[in-house]
């Protein structure tokens, strides 16, 4: 039993979780995770992001709090893929996925400091990329510039025209933060929606 009420703060910098968390219509302040985002030898992807979310929760210092921490790790067969920074990345990483399948593996943690119960998930997506030409591979990333995306690509706008496929139960997973898992965590932990 909570005796005072917890701030909910989401340990990330990234504009794309905190739009997704802003659907919520619930308050929320944003903090700055502090976790090393290198991967452990041989550890699983999916592994991988539930040790980060779960990190990058934890690293946030406060008495009263429910702190959500989230990691994805994008992978093109047995390859991580990052995001590319860069123009010359993004197409190439785009041609690497061309006809192939993406795996999306997207850890959410949500941490409260009174108690010290974390609760963590990983959803799992799958993007399946259709064939691109170079051509398109080009205009694409022209138009959308999808350089701080993992996968070079954003489902959400109109990187949606290079998919064949999309197959997961969370969408939002794809962009980030598992909303439908994360509401199921905030719940548990006695947060009312609205």
């Amino acid at each position: 039993m909570t005796t005072k009420k917890l701030t909910l703060i989401l340990a990330s910098t990234s504009k794309y979780r905190e739009n997704l968390l802003g659907r919520l219509g619930i308050a929320f302040e944003t903090a700055t995770p502090l976790a090393d985002e290198s991967r452990l030898s041989n550890e699983p992807f999916d592994s991988m992001a539930a040790r980060l979310s779960e990190a990058k929760a934890k690293s946030i210092r406060h008495p009263s709090a429910l702190i959500i921490g989230s990691d994805q790790v994008a992978v093109l067969g047995d390859r991580q893929l990052h995001k590319p920074g860069s123009v010359n990345r993004a197409e190439e990483q785009l041609a690497a996925a061309s006809g192939k399948t993406i795996d999306f593996f997207t850890g959410v943690s949500l941490w409260n400091t009174q108690t010290g119960h974390c609760q963590t998930e990983v959803v799992h997506y799958k993007a399946t990329l259709r064939e691109l030409s170079r051509q398109e591979i080009m205009a694409y990333v022209a138009a959308d510039s999808p350089l701080d995306c993992a996968g070079s690509f954003r489902w959400e706008s109109l990187g949606i025209s290079l998919m064949q496929s999309l197959e997961g139960s969370d969408p939002t997973a794809l962009e980030g933060l598992p909303l439908i898992t994360l509401c199921m965590m905030l719940r548990n932990e006695n947060l009312v929606l609205p």
